[in-house]
């Protein structure tokens, strides 16, 4: 029996040991280890890789979520108590980072077909108080970003991204995550396509001033040392994490498209009947399948097959099992009904995806699907 780790991170990055290494030691070389050589490096990097004018690294993939609608805060573009339209099924740093800085989420549901917000369902949630939209690129494909701009330039509203999932991805005119709104956050936590070794985040923006806001609150709210303009926090890229994401960031495209590859074979070989699986974008480049999500009927049936998948060495994970309305952080926030996110929490289940999995793993993950 073949084992199926659901992600192995040292094998993940065993690819890179060399470039990681020497990066390693150039940093402890150096002597400086917050934002200097690397970080600037970096930040000029994936910019340019993502086609936008400025990158400001941060901590964490949160702390690009909230510095992100702060600075916008800041420049008088939203207020406290606005209304930012977030999807009903994310990760819970979506929601957190709208609470955290007083704005007030409203949720909307996705579309069954993408799991990315739907973009049908704007016109609904939006009220007096909206004033901006948040997207994730859920599981890494690309939102309908064209729709939902469109929507936003017709209600006035400001358009935010969330791309923690979504490094790379891109529609067929090259246009990339990142660069639709007025600033996009990306986490680089170890697990995402473009992973540190521990935590990073980044803001993407075509505004300067944008830019230069983020840069300060997260520097204690400081443009010159020991004067503080704002109150703000402490949340900088550090130098070991930048130039190992340095190293790394050529070969995201490769790895990527790696992902597409497995991503194919799921879709082309699976064939149970109870198994509902990812719809494959027309244009292949949307998608970078961070993860790899397929749906079950029923709630038991998800349950069953996980267990199956485990006996059979395969390791799986559920994103995510408890939608942002029925968190308790947020039991008085929300009200209204959301079925569609509720029951993909229910019926959702991630297997393996990585780049670096072997054309055995693959089949092996098929076979036992197909077995169940």
């Amino acid at each position: 029996m073949v084992k199926v780790p659901f992600l192995d991170l040292k094998r993940l990055n065993a690819p890179y040991k060399d470039v990681l290494n020497h990066a390693a030691v150039s940093v402890v070389e150096s002597g400086w280890y917050i934002r200097g050589h690397y970080c600037e490096r970096f930040e000029h990097a994936f910019a340019e890789y993502c086609g936008v004018k400025y990158a400001v690294g941060v901590g964490n993939g949160l702390d690009a979520l909230s510095l992100m609608l702060r600075s916008s805060m800041e420049l008088g573009r939203l207020h406290e108590g606005d209304e930012i339209l977030v999807p009903s099924n994310t990760f819970i740093a979506t929601v957190l980072a709208v609470s955290a800085v007083g704005l007030k989420p409203v949720l909307v549901e996705p579309a069954v077909n993408s799991c990315d917000m739907d973009p049908k369902l704007l016109e609904k949630a939006c009220g007096a108080r909206t004033r901006a939209i948040l997207v994730v690129h859920l599981y890494g494909r690309l939102c309908d970003m064209d729709e939902i701009c469109e929507f936003a330039n017709a209600h006035d509203l400001l358009v935010f991204e969330d791309c923690a999932q979504a490094h790379g991805a891109r529609l067929v005119d090259g246009r990339s995550a990142g660069t639709f709104g007025s600033a996009a956050a990306f986490s680089f936590y170890p697990t995402k396509n473009l992973g540190a070794l521990g935590d990073a985040g980044m803001v993407l923006t075509n505004d300067a001033d944008v830019a230069s806001r983020v840069r300060a609150l997260g520097n204690y709210g400081s443009e010159i040392k020991y004067v503080n303009k704002y109150k703000g926090v402490n949340s900088r890229l550090d130098e070991m994490q930048a130039a190992l994401l340095l190293a790394k960031l050529p070969h995201l495209d490769e790895s990527n498209d790696r992902r597409r590859e497995i991503a194919s074979r799921y879709c082309a070989e699976i064939k149970n009947p109870k198994v509902l699986l990812p719809e494959i974008p027309q244009a292949p480049s949307e998608h970078v399948w961070h993860v790899f999500v397929i749906r079950l009927k029923n709630e038991a049936d998800r349950n069953e097959l996980q267990k199956f998948l485990s006996v059979r060495g395969i390791e799986t994970l559920i994103h995510y099992p408890i939608p942002p309305h029925q968190q308790e952080a947020y039991a008085h926030d929300f009200s209204g009904e959301y079925p569609i996110a509720e029951t993909m929490a229910k019926t959702v289940l991630s297997i393996p995806m990585s780049p670096v999995m072997t054309d055995e793993e693959v089949s092996e993950v098929i076979g036992a699907i197909n077995d169940f």
